[in-house]
C-alpha cells in the first residue's frame, strides 16, 4: 500500500496549490450536500458529514459556502440532487481502480468514466469486480517535520484507538476505523500535532507492483479520472517505486 498512500500525500499537496480551486471547492461542497441529505445536518450525529466539513475546511473552503451546502443537503435550501455511484475497473498492469462519484446524471457520468478508462489504456469492469479488494478507513497524514517524536505520536494514536502508524517518506500515515476519524483528529489537534489531511479513504488489502512506463500510465489514468467533475475520489492498489512517484510529482 506504500506506493498508493504516498501518491495520496503528493496529490494532497498538489491540490492545496492547485489554481483551479473553484473545481476542487465544488467537489468538496457536493460531498457535504450528499452527506447532509443522507445523514442529517447535525455534525455531531453524522460522522460522514463531519469528515466532509473538516476536509473542506482543510482546503480553505469559506464557512459560508459550507453552511449553505449543509442547508441544501438537509432540505433547508433548494439545490440539485446528487446521488453516489461507484465504478470499478483496471488500469494497465492489472491495477484495480475504484472510482467514487456524486452525480445528477448517471448516464453522463458513466459515459465519461468509461471513455476515460478506454482512452488511457484501462478497462471499466462490472460492479463487484474489484470492490472486494478495498476497505473503507479513516486516513490522516502528518508531516514528519511538524510531528513530535515517534514515541509521542504513537502514544497519541493509541490513545485515540488508531489502528496503524506508518512512516512514508516525509509523512506519517495514521489509519483508523471510519467512525474514529474525527476522534483521532481531535486528539492530534489537542496534542498540538498539525494534520496535513484527514479523510475517509478506500484502502487496498493487497497491492500490485508496477514500474517504468507502465507506472506512468497508471498514474495518468488516475489523474484523468480525478479530473472529471463528478468524481470525488479515485482509489487504486498500485505499488510504485519512490523515484517514479518523485518524477511524476
Amino acid at each position: 500500500m506504500a506506493g498508493h498512500s504516498k501518491w495520496a500525500g503528493i496529490k494532497h499537496k498538489k491540490a492545496v496549490l492547485d489554481q483551479r480551486r473553484g473545481k476542487l471547492f465544488a467537489k468538496l461542497l457536493r460531498a457535504i450536500e450528499v452527506a447532509a441529505r443522507e445523514g442529517g445536518g447535525n455534525l455531531d450525529g453524522n460522522a460522514t458529514l463531519a469528515s466532509a466539513v473538516q476536509k473542506a475546511k482543510d482546503y480553505s473552503v469559506p464557512m459560508d459556502n459550507i453552511e449553505r451546502a449543509i442547508k441544501r443537503g438537509s432540505g433547508e435550501m433548494a439545490g440539485t440532487r446528487y446521488d453516489p455511484v461507484v465504478y470499478e475497473g483496471y488500469a494497465p498492469g492489472g491495477v484495480a481502480i475504484l472510482v467514487e462519484a456524486l452525480t445528477d446524471n448517471r448516464n453522463r457520468t458513466g459515459q465519461e468514466v468509461r471513455h476515460t478508462f478506454a482512452k488511457m489504456g484501462g478497462n471499466l469492469g462490472d460492479p463487484g469486480s474489484v470492490a472486494w479488494q478495498f476497505e473503507r478507513k479513516g486516513t490522516l497524514l502528518v508531516d514528519v517535520d511538524a510531528a513530535p517524536e515517534e514515541e509521542r505520536l504513537l502514544e497519541l494514536v493509541m490513545e485515540a484507538g488508531g489502528e496503524d502508524l506508518a512512516r512514508e517518506g516525509d509523512q506519517w500515515r495514521i489509519t483508523t476505523a471510519p467512525t474514529e476519524l474525527q476522534a483521532m483528529r481531535a486528539v492530534l489537534d489537542a496534542g498540538g500535532v498539525p494534520v496535513a489531511s484527514a479523510e475517509l479513504t478506500m484502502n487496498p488489502s493487497t497491492t500490485v507492483p508496477v514500474a517504468g512506463a507502465e507506472a506512468k500510465r497508471v498514474l495518468s489514468l488516475i489523474d484523468a479520472l480525478d479530473e472529471l467533475d463528478d468524481v470525488q475520489g479515485v482509489h487504486a492498489n498500485f505499488d510504485i517505486p519512490d523515484e517514479v512517484l518523485a518524477e511524476v510529482s
